[in-house]
């Protein structure tokens, strides 16, 4: 859900620098079928539907964030969406290092108030996880609507979103 965060952010500082909303549609982005098909495959596998999935949810997971990666390789010329590109890479190397899961930190969880449940998520407690500085160790302030922990490529990928948001929204110029 940080996400949600860098999207009103960029949509802020887009319309404070003069931008419109509707510019956005003129910004060409390539494999956005690829991109809904990763956010899709993550809500189903994060929820109650996935249960029984086992160890294949891990590598479902890494699969679904390779697609992430791919879409953002995909449009690397927009503004911002290098970025969120390394973000990606970095999330996808912390998944990958750990086994399919992203390590949270335990006192990030205790900032939110949570723990790992015993159903399907995307984080898991590691004593000590590989790439650790990769890995959910920032948590949103528990009185934040959306509040969970995230690492420093959700930060990334976040900062990138908000400046392509801000960036598609400006007029474009005239060629000369």
């Amino acid at each position: 859900m940080f996400i949600l965060y860098a999207v009103v952010a960029g949509l802020l500082v887009g319309y404070a620098l003069g931008g419109r909303l509707e510019m956005i549609a003129e910004t060409r982005f390539r494999w956005g079928w690829l991109a809904l098909a990763a956010l899709v495959i993550q809500v189903v596998l994060f929820s109650p539907l996935a249960d029984g999935l086992g160890d294949a949810s891990r590598w479902i997971y890494v699969g679904s964030t390779a697609m992430v990666v791919a879409v953002m390789a995909a449009n690397i010329r927009i503004t911002g969406l290098p970025i969120t590109l390394v973000g990606a890479l970095s999330n996808l190397a912390a998944i990958v290092a750990n086994g399919g899961s992203m390590p949270a930190s335990p006192a990030a969880l205790a900032v939110v108030g949570g723990s790992i449940h015993s159903g399907q998520t995307n984080s898991v407690v590691v004593a000590r996880p590989a790439l650790e500085p990769l890995t959910d160790i920032f948590a949103l302030p528990i009185w934040l609507p959306f509040a969970n922990v995230f690492s420093i490529g959700d930060v990334l990928i976040g900062i990138g979103v908000a400046i392509a948001i801000a960036a598609a929204m400006r007029p474009r110029s005239a060629p000369a």
